[in-house]
């Protein structure tokens, strides 16, 4: 049975001891901030959905979904269970809820349950991503050329922006509570860009690109020394693809290290 919950209490028990499971914790669970955010504020959010799902009156998984009707897209940002009935009884539930919708489950790579489920409806797999934090000192490089994003230089920077995300560049240009943007400009042209979180404890360079042939000039570089300068003194943590050998060396350069045991692996599921 799943149960639509409105309180954090009834699963903390059940939180505690599915997240300290290195092979099924969540990866966006990492910290006090991130379950402060993500789990208990999801309570507060009409947009979240906090799913329990129940056994003979137990509790075996505890789920969070961001559910945006008119965008036909869910994800999933919490999946703490070690049971294959609940992944079972969660995905006859967004199916007969949700046809149409596209579902992101971002999760512990260790999770053999529910990749399994996954692969058995045809979704799609990205590369695992390997979380880093910052440790600093802040790189000692200028930034001429690096910019906060004004009016000027919008059209470029939606147009150069990543579209296979859900973050796209006009998104991000709607929330400027939560993001702060940079970009790389080089003869009235935009070259590059960077967006990074504004309004946590532990801020994230969400998205970065330079164009490719500006790629190898400096711009990278430029552009995540702008990122923490204006982070301060708040933490800094990033996901990237552990086969993504350039930018790991980017950001090692930076001052981040990996963090161990906080890897993620998204996954997408249109739903028939």
């Amino acid at each position: 049975m799943i149960r639509r919950l409105t309180s954090p209490d009834a699963g903390r028990d059940l939180v505690r001891d599915i997240n300290s499971d290195p092979d099924f914790s969540a990866p966006m669970l990492s910290t006090a901030e991130q379950i402060e955010c993500t789990l208990i504020g999801a309570f507060e959010k009409p947009d979240h959905h906090v799913l329990g799902v129940f056994t003979d009156d137990v509790m075996t998984g505890l789920f969070v979904f961001l559910i945006l009707e008119d965008d036909r897209y869910m994800e999933m940002t919490v999946g703490l269970s070690r049971s294959a009935r609940a992944y079972e009884e969660l995905f006859a539930y967004l199916s007969e809820r949700y046809p149409g919708f596209r579902g992101d489950f971002v999760f512990n790579p260790g999770n053999h349950i529910l990749r399994a489920l996954l692969v058995q409806r045809d979704a799609l797999f990205y590369c695992e991503q390997q979380k880093m934090v910052f440790r600093g000192p802040c790189p000692a490089v200028e930034t001429s050329g690096v910019k906060p994003l004004s009016a000027r230089y919008r059209a470029q920077y939606a147009q150069m922006h990543s579209r296979d995300v859900y973050w796209t560049g006009e998104r991000v240009m709607e929330a400027p509570e939560r993001f702060s943007v940079f970009v790389a400009v080089q003869d009235r042209t935009v070259v590059g860009y960077i967006d990074v979180t504004n309004c946590y404890e532990e801020n994230e360079p969400f998205d970065i690109r330079v164009r490719e042939p500006y790629r190898g000039k400096g711009w990278g570089k430029k552009l995540l020394a702008a990122a923490i300068k204006r982070n301060g003194s708040k933490g800094m943590g990033l996901l990237v693809d552990t086969d993504n050998v350039p930018a790991i060396k980017l950001y090692k350069w930076a001052g981040f290290v990996k963090a161990p045991g906080q890897n993620s692996i998204t996954a997408v599921w249109d739903i028939r």
